[in-house]
């Protein structure tokens, strides 16, 4: 889906409020997160936010769901930092990118041992 210059600019600002709401969450089953982007819908109702976690898929589905839980204090932070025309709803979802950047680099290295 391409978005237009305005709805990158608010995808930004929310990412990067929501990063910074992120490092402040006290709870102890949210690990090392870095949230790589955020999709709003054009209605700006709903907005989906991609994260990426360090640890086993495991650790990462846990790290998940404690902000999907944390979901309506980060709204509310977002509700004190950014105005919109509506307070999106976030859906925190695993950024299956960087997962698969990782897996290609281990092929990688792995097909580089077995050459040399």
């Amino acid at each position: 889906m391409s978005a237009g210059p305005r709805m990158r600019k608010v995808n930004e600002l929310l990412r990067e409020v929501i990063a910074e709401e992120v490092v402040r969450l006290k709870d102890p089953r949210i690990g090392f997160v870095t949230i790589t982007g955020v999709d709003t819908a054009p209605d700006l109702r709903n907005a989906t936010v991609f994260c990426s976690v360090m640890g086993s898929d495991e650790e990462r589905e846990v790290t998940r769901e404690a902000l999907q839980h944390a979901a309506p204090h980060i709204q509310h932070a977002i509700s004190g930092q950014v105005r919109l025309k509506y307070l999106p709803r976030l859906r925190f979802e695993l950024d299956a990118a960087l997962a698969q950047g990782q897996r290609i680099e281990e092929l990688l290295q792995q097909e580089d041992l077995s050459d040399g």
